[in-house]
């Protein structure tokens, strides 16, 4: 099959000679209709985050279930899927407290690899999934049937960028009506939190990003105001006092600096975005306590992918979440590497790989 092969951190190769795994006890095979390129994997193909190579990224996954292996009782062939890069075993301590993103099971897929090239030689399934290539083989858990009226171009970004944006409003914030929100980041993942607050009955929403196009596209997915960082300080005059919640979803450890920045006294900062492992950001802890602030990580949005991504669905379904709107372009898989540089370029929201 075919697939976008990272030999060397930069842009991936497509190639013709990738071999994909049979699915075993547990697992299930998906032929790949549509994935969103998303920044993490840039961030792993830049090596900002380690990782052993050669490697096919891509997680952000729909397809079609095409082969199960024994015991899979979740999906059938022939099943619509949202694929995510969630994987759990539903036995260890974190899966038993309903925390599944920070599941410690021991996976045979892990051990064996889903993916090797036709003369043996392994490649890494990045980010669990690989899912820049025509198929995938995946632990069942994470596969999620959706209906067949999700478009496949929409419905992978059920898989990580709605999924973690809301999830972060949702689940790890739990914004009440009339709370204010700034969101600090308004990409793919930054423009969920926006709708998802929006959702919630927050007032003011407000959206923090230097690019005026995402800037226009959050108002439209319900930011109150939009404004760049260097006025930020007007989230104090708008909610005298500061946001009750500061979204942080942009990478960069100056998002981090400015969501501490805008947040109220006894305010909440939910850390969304991920910056490289060598970044750090300078805090005072007195000032922390002085001020109660509290610091929440957030790890895609804190997901439970069979109970959250059907509630997102029955959100799209009836018309209260926009996921059509997300996609910004789509390009099939010989074009990846312009997909890539697109988002690098930050054009749109989500760029979308279509097979």
């Amino acid at each position: 099959m075919k697939a976008a092969v990272c030999r060397t951190f930069g842009e991936p190769l497509v190639i013709e000679d990738v071999q994909l795994a049979r699915p075993r006890k547990g697992e299930v095979s998906v032929r790949v209709r549509a994935v969103g390129v998303c920044h993490s994997d840039l961030t792993f193909m830049d090596g900002r985050w380690g990782g052993d190579l050669p490697a096919v990224y891509g997680h952000e996954v729909a397809g079609e279930v095409t082969a199960a292996g024994t015991g899979v009782t979740g999906v059938r062939v022939g099943d619509h899927v949202a694929v995510t890069l969630v994987r759990t075993c539903g036995r260890c301590f974190f899966c038993a407290r309903g925390e599944p993103t920070q599941c410690e099971g021991s996976f045979a897929i892990d051990s064996r690899g889903a993916l090797k090239t036709r003369r043996g030689g392994r490649l890494v399934q990045g980010l669990r999934v690989g899912g820049f290539a025509e198929h995938v083989t995946v632990h069942e858990s994470q596969a999620v049937r959706i209906p067949r009226s999700v478009p496949m171009t929409s419905a992978c970004l059920l898989s990580c960028a709605v999924a973690t944006g809301v999830g972060a409003v949702r689940n790890t914030a739990r914004v009440p009506s009339g709370a204010s929100v700034a969101v600090v980041g308004a990409g793919g993942v930054g423009i969920n939190s926006i709708q998802a607050a929006a959702l919630a009955g927050a007032r003011p929403v407000v959206a923090i990003d230097p690019s005026p196009s995402r800037q226009r596209a959050a108002r439209r997915f319900g930011a109150t105001h939009a404004m760049g960082p260097e006025r930020a300080d007007a989230v104090r005059r708008l909610t005298r006092r500061g946001a009750d919640f500061a979204i942080v979803t942009s990478g960069n450890p100056a998002a981090v600096e400015l969501g501490l920045a805008v947040v109220r006294r006894a305010g909440t900062v939910v850390i969304v975005g991920m910056t490289a492992s060598d970044e750090t950001v300078a805090v005072n802890p007195g000032d922390i306590a002085d001020a109660a602030i509290r610091i929440l990580g957030c790890k895609l949005g804190a997901i439970r992918p069979h109970v959250d991504i059907p509630e997102l669905v029955n959100l799209y379904a009836a018309g209260r979440l926009k996921l059509d709107g997300l996609v910004s372009a789509t390009f099939p898989l010989e074009c990846i590497n312009d997909a890539i540089a697109a988002t690098r370029r930050g054009d749109g929201l989500r760029n979308v790989v279509v097979m």
